[in-house]
């Protein structure tokens, strides 16, 4: 059995007086390690907490209270009259302690470094890689990378200065201090908030034209949840998926996590193109069609009424679902926006969801996806498994700010604001850039899709643009055989913002 004499503790603990953690947790905790590493064996005496303390050069308090912390965890056993003792029941390889003492003999390494060298190999070390084999997928490996500082070109995101915050931290914090709403501290069985559900079915009601209630309705936490929720229950493997050529990127992977085929069919001025879906049903067993119609991403048209019509009946005969994505449905300039497909589905092939992701901000992850009600049922199930309710206190929040309309006026004034911003970019982009690119001025959304000089090389433009501190990320750009083309958005940018980001990558394209 091994005495404490013959432990070189300075050697398995490190205190570092610059972290938050106190010094007797360090002490504790590194003990710890030791003994599941196997330094310190199961009956080896621990060293008295005078001894221990001066040779740690620590307060004797701070190592009775370590030793308090061993003990209260259980992995030491005090014995009367005797000593401490370390408990550990668990099968140990031990590190020999020669590796601890072994002196440095000709090229090796100071025995300061030597001490860093077994801290990191043995006590303070995590694997780097699991010990068991797992499934890998490649379709997550390029992911957007947020700007940490300077301006962003980012993919028509909202501008957070322009919320409402003041009347949101009253209406949450109100909630918070409600008795009345203690209820939604608890764990809930329902399919989200019933008061924020009925809520917004009528909200939905009157701007969208559905014909809903509260049980057509899931919470969830934003469009990607809602994307990959009815994935992962409407796709088996091998199911064809259509989506425009271009579509959305991060659907596309939800799609093929899930074991779906993805067939792209042309997108032209009028969205995407209903006579290619037509001939693909007439040859093949189609699943699902996932649409942005609104304001297509990542070009920015806009699906036609017509259209919209066609592939309701479409749906409706050869019995594949639409999963309608309201994307920028509330950004809209040029008159009245054109209603979804839900709002005249009624044969039950819609799937509709939306967020007020975009709405408010990107941070506010309260999403929903709209159905009829058999299908929720059945998705409450699955959504049960990877969030049991959602956020029931945010829900009751934008309940009210929908109640008192609050969210309502936030949009009504920052749709005036954004398109004060399109106008003056589509007006910079063509004066300063007009020789390298086209685009049509969008009727909505937060996003310019622009065609540009098949000449130039995109990412050298948006390393240029780095440069001066101005972020162009890569996931907005698109560059092959056949097309040369970039999806600005300027929704986050104000006019002076937009006047100092289109130098900087009007002077990066100069430099390309």
């Amino acid at each position: 059995m091994s005495s404490p004499v013959k432990i070189p503790f300075k050697s398995v603990i490190r205190i570092d007086r610059s972290l938050d953690r106190p010094v007797y947790l360090q002490v504790a905790h590194q003990m710890i390690n030791a003994i599941q590493r196997g330094v310190l064996l199961d009956g080896v005496q621990l060293p008295g907490t005078r001894s221990l303390s001066e040779d740690l050069e620590v307060h004797r308090k701070t190592i009775i209270a370590a030793y308090d912390e061993l003990d209260a965890q259980g992995w030491t056993e005090i014995r009367p009259n005797k000593g401490t003792f370390v408990r550990n029941k668990a099968p140990q390889e031990s590190i020999p302690l020669n590796l601890l003492n072994k002196k440095p003999t000709g090229n090796t390494v100071s025995p300061g470094k030597k001490q860093d060298q077994y801290n990191e190999q043995f006590l303070n070390s995590y694997p780097a890689k699991t010990g068991y084999g797992f499934k890998q997928s490649i379709l997550l490996d390029v992911l957007p990378v947020n700007a940490s500082a300077g301006l962003e070109f980012n993919d028509g995101l909202p501008d957070i200065r322009l919320l409402p915050l003041e009347r949101l931290s009253k209406v949450y914090g109100g909630i918070l201090k409600s008795k009345t709403n203690y209820r939604h501290f608890g764990y809930s069985h329902v399919e989200g908030n019933e008061h924020y559900r009925e809520t917004l079915a009528l909200y939905l009601n009157n701007t969208r034209g559905l014909h809903i209630n509260k049980n057509n309705i899931l919470t969830t936490r934003g469009i990607h949840m809602s994307i990959y929720m009815a994935s992962s229950m409407l796709i088996e493997p091998g199911d064809l998926v259509i989506v425009g050529d271009l579509s959305y990127y991060l659907a596309n992977m939800c799609f093929q996590q899930c074991g779906g085929k993805i067939i792209s069919v042309p997108v032209d001025q009028d969205g995407i193109s209903v006579e290619a879906i037509r001939e693909l049903c007439k040859r093949k067993k189609i699943r699902m069609l996932y649409l942005t119609p609104h304001h297509h991403y990542p070009t920015t048209v806009t699906l036609s009424a017509e259209r919209r019509i066609e592939l309701l009946q479409l749906a409706a005969t050869y019995g594949f679902i639409i999963l309608e994505d309201d994307y920028d449905y509330d950004f809209h300039y040029n008159g009245n926006s054109v209603l979804p497909l839900a709002s005249a589905d009624t044969s039950g092939m819609v799937v509709y969801i939306g967020s007020f992701c975009k709405s408010l901000a990107p941070g506010f992850r309260s999403g929903y996806l709209i159905a009829p009600e058999n299908l929720i049922v059945e998705m409450a199930k699955f959504r049960r498994l990877v969030d049991r309710q959602g956020d029931m206190l945010m829900e009751q929040a934008l309940a009210e700010l929908l109640e008192e309309r609050e969210i309502q006026r936030h949009l009504k004034k920052a749709v005036k604001i954004y398109q004060e911003r399109r106008d003056t970019f589509a007006a910079l982009l063509q004066d300063q850039l007009g020789a390298e690119l086209t685009f049509v001025s969008p009727p909505g959304g937060l996003s310019v899709w622009t065609h540009w000089n098949p000449k130039l090389n995109l990412m050298r433009i948006s390393k240029n643009c780095m440069k001066r501190n101005l972020h162009l990320p890569q996931e907005l750009l698109y560059q092959n055989d056949s097309f040369t083309a970039m999806r600005l958005g300027f929704g986050n940018l104000t006019i002076a913002e937009l006047e100092e980001a289109v130098q900087i990558l009007t002077l990066a394209v100069k430099e390309s």
